[in-house]
């Protein structure tokens, strides 16, 4: 169902650009991990005369490596060292079947088939079911030394190896994620009333409030999951974020009253924010010019209350709710992930996608004979990836990323003898996977791809010869994606955009009428707008995806941006009216309500519907001078965009 006119432009260049996800500061420390970690293993291995149990060792380090990407050090236990026990069954499992004809293909095909299914479960699955069909495709494709048990051993090792490595700094920067992660949502709320009366950064800055937010609340509730006691520290941080809401509920009042506040007040915030990162309890009294206007006294209100937060060294580890804590819950919670993924019927589609391209990449090498094969299905499993962004870009990204890599792996296997020098040249490639990663899925393939070659070259001494064979194996496997993975799934190249934006207006019209209605516990307004935001952020995501696919899909998802922005403004319209009535405005009456949260849903299911030329139907002009009147103008602008179609 698209909802959109093709024939609408796409977006112009400077949107596209600031939809991009801007490249995170290189860090340094992931870099001189990922160099120790798999440069270490080789250097073993070639000192004890088995350089290739160093190889399979560094290999695991690799693993670890890529999964090493989580801020605080309990969740860098699970990222790494989970996916490290998949990894390892799926090496046994490839080596029972290595060179076994059919019995590999239909092997591959059933752990392809499980892998998937996995890896729409979680983060932390997904990232499990990729290691055991990786290392399943290595151990069924290469040979590797030692008895069957020696390649999860020592795969284990180097990835237990990179563990080590992170975790080296937790006695002294233990929390420190944490309070950063809370202090970053801070320092976002700041920027936001910085520019609360500029329409034009506004929108950019509302956003990032939005993933910070979700980012510090995603790390402190994980946290809180796997910690079996009452922590004084953990609950202060959730409290200090909690405190915070406030003021950026406040925030919609300034963009609709147009004065700006003084720079004291977000200097205020940043000052807070730095006392949150530093752990420090210090009273600290804002000192804050008297506000003027309504929106200036409800976010000085909100701000006053924030910072008696902050300074509150005692907050009591058991005012909060604790009842998702401990392993018994641990367990329930996934156990029921497990049985929601096997009865998902996303779940199975994404498996046999998966199976199915497994299956013909496999079914290609067994009936041509095609030198290293491993790697046509290392490209597929890479690429057909659920969380990675939109698989025919992936495909593309693959295929470019794949030659410069291997433009790389030529300098290095042609002009590097084998022995100690693998070494370091090892320790330097490595640097690039954490410096590169970030910017996006092709710098990650470049700066993979001579690893593997070079690792590879180790364990098997084919030098240059299979550079060539490499490129075009990796353009089989996109191949192979595109067509099987991607044009005949029309689930997956079509834009999804319409159908979850209609969701989020629906929940708009119920978050109006709890804004607005008697009874409503005013906690339970914030976690409807914070969802609220969590939802058009995943809209946001599923925009960006789409306009990498190629036409007619991305010029299609292109015409969906005003209604985007429209709703985003209808939910900061109601925060705003609701701040109002909250600081003395008339509250609304409940006929204006009903009026307003009907015509969000019309638009709603006006938007469900099959492509046509329906209308929305016409209401009644209500009176004027109400608080919700910045809430039906934006109504009313989103139902324009919205028809006819």
């Amino acid at each position: 169902m698209e909802r959109a006119r093709s024939g609408r432009p796409a977006p112009p260049d400077w949107l596209v650009r600031n939809l991009e996800a801007h490249p995170a500061p290189m860090n340094r420390a992931a870099m001189a991990r990922a160099s120790v970690a798999l440069s270490l293993p080789l250097a073993v291995g070639i000192a004890a005369g088995h350089p290739a149990y160093g190889a399979v060792a560094a290999l695991g380090a690799l693993n670890g490596v890529i999964g090493d990407t989580a801020d605080a050090y309990r969740l860098r236990v699970l990222n790494i060292a989970v996916p490290q026990v998949a990894g390892a069954a799926g090496v046994v499992v490839g080596s029972l079947v290595y060179d076994s004809g059919w019995v590999t293909v239909a092997t591959l095909t059933a752990v392809a088939l499980m892998s998937g299914m996995i890896s729409t479960i979680g983060t932390v699955a997904s990232s499990s079911g990729l290691l055991l069909l990786l290392n399943a495709v290595i151990g069924a494709g290469l040979p590797l030394p030692g008895d069957w048990w020696t390649a999860p051993v020592l795969l284990s090792l180097g990835g237990l190896g990179v563990l080590v490595l992170a975790l080296l700094a937790w006695p002294l920067r233990a929390g420190l994620a944490e309070r950063a992660s809370v202090a970053a949502a801070y320092r976002s709320v700041a920027e936001l009333l910085a520019h609360g009366t500029d329409p034009d950064r506004y929108g950019a800055a509302r956003t990032e409030v939005t993933h910070a937010l979700n980012h510090a609340y995603d790390l402190l509730l994980a946290r809180r999951a796997r910690h079996h006691a009452r922590s004084r520290e953990l609950t202060r941080l959730v409290t200090q974020l909690n405190a915070i809401n406030p003021v950026a509920e406040a925030a919609p009042t300034l963009l609709l009253a147009s004065r700006a506040l003084p720079p004291e007040v977000p200097d205020a915030v940043r000052l807070l924010a730095d006392d949150i990162e530093a752990g420090r309890t210090e009273p600290r009294r804002p000192a804050l010019p008297a506000p003027t206007t309504d929106a200036g006294r409800a976010v000085e209100h909100a701000l006053q209350h924030a910072a008696e937060v902050v300074a509150d060294p005692d907050v009591d580890p058991w005012g909060l709710d604790y009842r998702t804590s401990g392993p018994t819950r641990l367990r329930v919670r996934t156990a029921r992930a497990v049985r929601e993924a096997s009865l998902s019927a996303g779940s199975w589609r994404y498996g046999l996608r998966l199976a199915l391209c497994i299956a013909l990449a496999q079914g290609f090498v067994s009936l041509v004979p095609v030198p290293r094969s491993y790697w046509i299905a290392l490209t597929v499993t890479f690429v057909l990836k659920p969380d990675y962004g939109s698989v025919f870009s992936r495909a593309v990204l693959r295929a470019t990323g794949t030659v410069a890599g291997l433009l790389l792996a030529a300098a290095v296997l042609a002009g590097v003898p084998h022995g100690w020098w693998d070494v370091p040249v090892l320790a330097g490639l490595a640097v690039l996977i954490p410096a590169l990663s970030p910017r996006g899925y092709g710098y990650q393939t470049a700066a993979i791809t001579p690893v593997i070659l070079l690792l590879s070259d180790v364990l098997n001494r084919d030098g240059t010869d299979l550079l060539l064979p490499r490129l075009l194996d990796s353009l089989l496997g996109c191949a192979i994606v595109v067509v099987a993975g991607y044009l005949l799934w029309p689930e997956s190249w079509g834009t999804r955009v319409g159908h979850r934006l209609a969701q989020a207006v629906t929940d708009t019209a119920a978050y109006v009428d709890a804004a607005f209605g008697a009874g409503v516990d005013p906690s339970d307004r914030t976690r409807m707008r914070r969802r609220l935001y969590r939802d058009l952020s995943t809209v946001r995501t599923e925009f960006q995806r789409a306009l990498t696919e190629p036409p007619p899909t991305g010029r299609r998802a292109a015409a969906w941006w005003p209604l985007v922005i429209a709703v985003e403004r209808i939910v900061d319209a109601t925060t705003a009216a609701r701040v109002s009535v909250h600081h003395g405005a008339p509250s609304p009456s409940a006929a204006e309500t009903r009026q307003v949260s009907r015509q969000l849903r019309e638009l709603a299911e006006h938007l469900r519907e099959p492509e046509g030329t329906t209308t929305l139907p016409r209401h009644p002009t209500s009176p004027a001078n109400s608080v919700l009147d910045p809430v039906r103008h934006e109504v009313a602008a989103a139902r324009s965009l919205a028809g006819p179609r």
